[in-house]
C-alpha cells in the first residue's frame, strides 16, 4: 500500500490550495479515504473523510465551509481543495485510506504553510 500526497507549498492567508494523494496497492473503489494532518508539536488529526462511493462527507468543525474531499476512482486518488486557508491550516498534509480511520502505514505528506 502506498500513499502520495502532492500539492502542498506557501500561500497567503485567504488563499487557496488544491492536495492530491495517489493510491495503490488495495483496492481504491472499495475504500473510505481520509485526509489528516499534523501541525508542529501537535498529535496528527482528522481533517476529513469521504465514502467509499463518495455520498458521504465528514469535516472538522474547523474546516467546513472552506475544505472539499473529492475523489477520482480513474486515477485512484483523493483530492482536498483547501479555500480561504488560514495560518493554523498550516501542517503536514496526509491521506490514508478508512472513513475517520487511517488502515495502512502513512505517506510522507505535503506541507502547506499558510503565511503573509
Amino acid at each position: 500500500v502506498q500513499f502520495v500526497e502532492s500539492g502542498g507549498g506557501l500561500v497567503q492567508p485567504g488563499g487557496s490550495l488544491r492536495l492530491s494523494c495517489a493510491a495503490s496497492g488495495f483496492t481504491f473503489t472499495r475504500a473510505a479515504m481520509s485526509w489528516f494532518r499534523q501541525a508542529p508539536g501537535k498529535e496528527r488529526e482528522l481533517v476529513a473523510a469521504i465514502s467509499s462511493a463518495g455520498g458521504i462527507t465528514n469535516y472538522i468543525d474547523s474546516v467546513k465551509g472552506r475544505f472539499t474531499i473529492s475523489r477520482a476512482y480513474a486515477q485512484n486518488t483523493v483530492y482536498l481543495q483547501m479555500n480561504s486557508l488560514k495560518p493554523e491550516d498550516t501542517a503536514v498534509y496526509f491521506c490514508n485510506a478508512g472513513f475517520n480511520a487511517a488502515l495502512y502505514t502513512w505517506g510522507q505528506g505535503t506541507q502547506v504553510t499558510v503565511s503573509s
